[in-house]
């Protein structure tokens, strides 16, 4: 970043606006909405700026302009409508220590105005550097579309109502009560106008410390999807910022962890094949623990939780110890590897069945029954088959002679350093070797049904040469 966002303290601090224009009453417009005192330097006001200094809600100040004139002042902004006066006038104000801002002259700005999207007290700024205005625009307008307009009328009762919820509740409970305030029944109320109802749910919820949050531990199953930051769900960001802890394993993308809560403990827990930090009976022991103890958990996995992520050995443990859990699906590393590569794992017409296998088990790497059975129709993802590429191909060589069986290779699919390869089964091997492939990587095996006439020619021709 070039520019640091921040939110100053204005009440009772001084603002100079220097013009008297349609800029200046923009700016103005915008410092209005805090306590500061506005003062316009001009020789003359339009006709707005001069109904606000008859209200007396800014002074007026003409004459000339010194670098005195801008002392003691919180900000400056710089609005003369002439691009030489605006120069001169901000080295001015450089000199008195001002913080300036030269409107619609980004070299020459201290400080930047976001766009604002105002539920005061509830305030979001968006900054693009002075780089692109109009798409912070864009992004003030969906977010005015998302928070709705009561947002602010319910976060100015919460923070009413803090000192009495820190007297009586404990930190956890405090951070559940909140959490079903903005999540839950007590919003839907405001945003429905029911204020009065929302006001006296909350109280009474704070007197009794019962509301809809869940008191005790709980776990949610995270899938990360492959890795990069922005592919993980919704519902995913909501639960890393609501955990207390986070288990993680080897995350593609370590950026993931900024979208947790800043206090959420977070523990590493990385797994690899044939490399285990952390046993998975250890990680599940853990999960139960943490949960007990009255935390909210966060199991973070990478791609969908329920694709060859060991999740039900640690469901099993947690109904087996009446906690409650969730699984958040994640987008799994087949459909990211496909999409990375812009194609469909499916095809109208010519592969209309896909199969899921991996080519590691518990026994090590192997050769998956959906490659030894392969038909004409299929699309067979295989996760974790590196360390089998040579068994696969020497596998398809001996059961497919004759059909042109590609395999299409995805390392390190939605990130930069993502690899791509295709090449024909017999070369599987020394193609993973080329490209120095042999960790994470999807191998997908196609088989059109285009290529079942040439496949059964070939089939019959193969067992005549047997017979």
């Amino acid at each position: 970043m070039k520019t640091f966002p921040m939110f100053l303290q204005m009440a009772g601090r001084r603002v100079v606006i220097v013009g008297g224009g349609e800029q200046a009453a923009q700016k103005a417009r915008l410092i209005l909405k805090t306590e500061a005192k506005l003062v316009i330097l001009a020789p003359a006001l339009d006709a707005e700026l001069a109904d606000l200094a008859a209200q007396g809600r800014i002074t007026h100040q003409t004459g000339p302009i010194a670098p005195a004139s801008f002392q003691d002042s919180a900000l400056a902004f710089i609005a003369s409508g002439c691009p030489g006066a605006d120069m001169a006038l901000h080295a001015l104000a450089q000199e008195a220590g001002a913080t300036v801002n030269v409107v619609d002259q980004p070299h020459l700005c201290d400080a930047i105005t976001p766009s604002i999207v105002d539920r005061d007290p509830v305030v979001v700024a968006i900054g693009t550097e002075g780089t692109a205005p109009v798409l912070a625009r864009q992004i003030k307008t969906k977010l005015e579309e998302v928070l709705e307009p009561s947002l602010g009328d319910l976060a100015a009762l919460a923070g009413r109502l803090r000192t009495a919820a820190a007297a009586r509740l404990a930190p956890r409970a405090r951070r559940d009560l909140w959490r079903w305030v903005f999540n839950d029944t007590p919003r839907q109320l405001f945003t429905s106008g029911a204020e009065r109802d929302a006001a006296k749910l909350i109280k009474t919820a704070i007197e009794t410390g019962e509301f809809g949050a869940t008191q005790g531990g709980s776990v949610s199953l995270v899938g990360a999807g492959p890795g990069a930051k922005d592919l993980i769900t919704l519902r995913g960001v909501q639960r890393l910022q609501e955990a207390d802890v986070i288990y993680y394993d080897r995350l593609l993308d370590p950026e993931i962890l900024e979208l947790a809560r800043r206090d959420a403990e977070r523990i590493y827990v990385g797994k690899a094949p044939g490399c285990h930090s952390w046993p998975q009976e250890k990680i599940t022991q853990t999960l139960v623990a943490a949960a007990k103890r009255g935390q909210r958990v966060v199991r973070l996995k990478c791609g969908d939780p329920g694709v060859f992520g060991r999740s039900t050995e640690e469901t099993d443990a947690l109904k087996a110890s009446s906690i409650p859990f969730e699984i958040v699906p994640g987008v799994t590393a087949a459909c990211a590897a496909a999409a990375a590569v812009g194609d469909s794992l499916t095809e109208r017409g010519e592969v209309d069945t896909l199969v899921l296998t991996t080519g590691h088990r518990q026994e090590g790497y192997v050769v998956p029954d959906p490659i030894r059975d392969l038909k004409p129709g299929t699309c067979v993802a295989l996760y974790m088959a590196v360390g089998a590429a040579e068994g696969i191909s020497a596998q398809l060589q001996n059961t497919c002679p004759g059909v042109p069986l590609q395999v299409q290779i995805v390392a390190k699919a939605q990130r930069k350093e993502q690899v791509t390869a295709t090449c024909a089964i017999g070369d599987l091997v020394q193609t993973l070797s080329h490209h120095q492939i042999n960790g994470a990587a999807m191998l997908f095996i196609r088989w059109p049904m285009s290529l079942q006439a040439h496949d059964t020619a070939s089939q019959k021709q193969h067992l005549q040469v047997i017979a």
